[in-house]
């Protein structure tokens, strides 16, 4: 997943209901699918995040001494700024990105 090129927004924004259930036809389906994307998607960037960081990391045991990284800053302010998962997946859903399986009954 390329972060820099997503078109998600960072506020919050007014959605067409029906257009988010249509693949469905059931609008708690599609939020379920939606939510568990979402949630694939936080652990993408969480693992990412962390190992960009560790790259800077400084094992260090005294507390008396703190650096002050400006790689590690800039990092994390592009995290920081991202727009939120489920965002993400709300939007991967909207442009038919979305795969999943309907459940045998």
């Amino acid at each position: 997943m390329d972060l820099k090129k997503t078109n998600a927004p960072v506020n919050t924004i007014t959605y067409n209901k029906s257009q988010i259930e249509e693949p469905v036809g059931n609008i708690y389906e599609a939020i379920t699918i939606i939510a568990k994307r979402a949630g694939q998607i936080n652990t993408e960037i969480k693992n990412e995040l962390i190992e960009k960081l560790e790259e800077f990391a400084t094992y260090n045991d005294s507390l008396d001494e703190v650096f002050e990284n400006k790689e590690q800053i800039e990092v994390s302010k592009f995290y920081e700024k991202l727009p939120k998962s489920h965002a993400l997946a709300l939007e991967e859903w909207l442009e038919g990105k979305v795969s999943f399986k309907e459940a045998v009954k």
